[in-house]
């Protein structure tokens, strides 16, 4: 067997990254930039007023305090939209909403809040500094200002940043499309009739998840039959267009596991077994004229997953030119639990808080690799080493979310403040002291 840093590292030397597309701002949400990305505009585009109130010379209103206050006529209003070009005459103000072009003359806005709010003639209770609540032209941006530079996904923030800088379009890496194909002939598709030995193939749903997860996007779930001819017509046809193609299945050592058999000799593929538990039978290569890299994944569904974080996303990542997210942490076992010596072993466990702050971690369910329940309630993937025979109570240890940390954060300080919330209102001795009787 071989070590899963030397079989992730066999992969990432493989796997470059797609080429770049120009794509419309908002459909490159997610993708990364290939380029800096420079202001086309201004921005503000105008000094504009940050607050509703009045445009006004500072010079009318020298001297001006709470006590000693001054009327002054109002020329009229400036809405917030408003093209038509105005002037302010000396001795007048403008009513002016927020984000309205301040007019030319102004030197100051005066909040609404420190007037009468008259619309034809105002009193002011203070003198306002130089510029005051005006956003002048420019000082966030300058055309030719790079917004966002080169290697930055694109998220909402960058999104709003860029279209707001009149860049319309953007040169990124990718998207990458990913195939993804189950196999075997006792499968059926989620929301069929399941007959005698057969099951619902949960991989291809599960993985159509995770790659969208992974900022990827899933073009094709499709299922292979057991037969060659079949499996080998399909993996071939989707080399012509997918940056990606991931199988489940048909990877080990049995009769049936076509996969393995198709694949033997193709390109750069090899299968390898890995010393970790679950996912041991493990292959990979890039296939085609285009050298797509092509994931064959164990079939079991824990094995399945398992494999795809540790393998899979960082190749993805890769793939996208973006960093890999950064989804460990660590935490103290409450229980002891079994761990596959001379295999580097990937427990399901649920966390909850503990007393100094971090996570408290047992395991989640059964530990067989076909074993769905625990999965759905598993918060991440406890990490064993090699060495390690049984993992202690007490013991700290290495964690693979399976859920956003913050997503993790929320439910265990919501269920934290419901027990403290129970235990403040229980009265079970009938003292009214709220504590439980020894």
């Amino acid at each position: 067997m071989i070590s899963v840093e030397e079989h992730l590292e066999s992969i990432l030397r493989q796997v470059g990254p797609v080429g770049t597309v120009v794509l419309p701002v908002p459909r490159a949400h997610g993708l990364v930039t290939a380029g800096d990305v420079v202001s086309r505009a201004d921005l503000p585009r105008f000094d504009n007023s940050s607050m509703d109130g009045y445009a006004v010379s500072r010079a009318d209103l020298e001297g001006v305090t709470a006590e000693e206050v001054r009327l002054l006529p109002v020329a009229g209003d400036i809405a917030a939209g408003d093209a038509v070009p105005h002037r302010l005459e000396p001795g007048t103000v403008w009513r002016i909403m927020t984000g309205a072009p301040v007019p030319e003359g102004a030197d100051a806005v005066v909040r609404v809040e420190d007037t009468d709010g008259h619309p034809r003639e105002a009193q002011f209770r203070v003198h306002p500094e130089e510029g005051a609540n005006i956003r002048r032209r420019g000082e966030d941006l300058r055309v030719g200002d790079v917004v966002v530079p080169a290697g930055t996904r694109l998220g909402a923030p960058q999104i709003a940043a860029v279209v707001s800088a009149g860049v319309s379009e953007v040169e990124v890496v990718g998207p990458v499309r990913v195939v993804i194909l189950s196999t075997g002939d006792e499968l059926v598709p989620a929301g069929a009739e399941v007959g005698r030995g057969q099951i619902v193939d949960s991989n291809g749903p599960m993985l159509e998840a995770l790659v969208r997860e992974a900022g990827c996007f899933p073009v094709h779930v499709g299922h292979l039959r057991d037969d060659e001819g079949a499996t080998r017509k399909e993996i071939r046809r989707h080399l012509e267009t997918a940056d990606a193609v991931i199988t489940t299945g048909g990877v080990s050592k049995g009769e049936f596991d076509l996969v393995k058999k198709v694949l033997t000799g193709e390109g750069t593929m090899e299968f390898v077994e890995v010393a970790m538990q679950p996912g041991k039978p493990q292959g990979f290569g890039v296939l085609g004229r285009r050298k797509v890299p092509v994931f064959t994944l164990p079939g079991n569904p824990v094995s399945t997953l398992v494999s795809f974080e540790v393998f899979v996303r960082p190749a993805l990542a890769a793939r996208a030119d973006r960093r890999a997210s950064e989804g460990t942490a660590t935490g103290f076992a409450t229980t002891s639990w079994p761990s596959a010596k001379g295999r580097r072993t990937y427990t399901r466990v649920r966390l909850s808080p503990d007393s100094a702050g971090g996570y408290a971690v047992e395991p989640a369910g059964g530990s067989g690799s076909h074993l769905l329940g625990g999965l759905a309630m598993a918060d991440a993937l406890a990490i064993s080493d090699e060495d390690t025979e049984e993992v202690l109570a007490g013991s700290e240890v290495e964690l693979l979310l399976l859920r956003p940390r913050r997503e993790i954060d929320a439910r265990l300080t919501a269920e934290t403040e419901a027990l403290t919330s129970g235990d403040e209102g229980e009265d079970t001795d009938g003292s009214g002291t709220g504590k439980h009787r020894e």
